[in-house]
């Protein structure tokens, strides 16, 4: 099985696709725990300085791995067959680790979504799923070159089949699937 991520603050849509590209799974997952910040650098962490600030991003990312794990964990015990890989919206290789620059622009609009990424490659790693990175603007159009005249069956017929919800979350998610079985894992940043 395969599992593709749209992640936003503190949550994302989990799409989980068989081999045959068929939707086995669909979930809202959480990605932290109820009353932690979700963007602490692009919000909570706005009038904080450094230190106060690097202390509210080693909280909440405690509090996404741990949330993170506990969705994954869900997610792959619901599943009668072993997940095989995660893809993730990709972030960029040099993107700092430094609190101080990330809270600077061009980085702090970015920053905690990079943080969620992230902890969601981590934790796949650790359980031993290969990670795959998808371009969010061109995923949808790689998948559907894969997928010839079953695109619109594939990606667009779940909400008619399945009902809804059935967004651009979960189409995106549903092509990273599809774009990570016909290429090798990446290696996240």
């Amino acid at each position: 099985m395969r599992v593709g991520i749209a992640h936003h603050f503190g949550w994302a849509v989990a799409v989980t696709a068989s081999p045959d590209h068929r939707v086995v799974d669909r979930r809202r997952i959480e990605l932290i725990e109820p009353g932690m910040p979700t963007a602490p650098i692009h919000h909570e962490g706005a009038f904080l300085d450094d230190a106060a600030l690097v202390e509210l991003v080693d909280q909440a990312r405690a509090s996404a791995a741990r949330a993170t794990s506990a969705s994954l964990d869900e997610l792959a015990s619901a599943l009668q067959e072993p997940i095989v890989s995660i893809s993730l919206r990709a972030w960029p290789h040099d993107f700092p680790q430094d609190i101080a620059v990330q809270r600077r622009a061009p980085y702090e609009s970015r920053a905690d979504s990079v943080m969620y990424r992230q902890i969601l490659a981590g934790l796949a790693r650790a359980r031993g799923w290969a990670i795959h990175l998808y371009d969010a603007k061109t995923v949808e159009s790689e998948a559907a070159r894969t997928l010839a005249d079953r695109t619109d069956e594939v990606l667009h017929a779940p909400r008619k089949t399945l009902g809804p919800p059935w967004t651009k979350d979960h189409r995106m998610a549903m092509a990273a699937t599809i774009v990570a079985a016909a290429t090798p894992a990446s290696a996240p940043p």
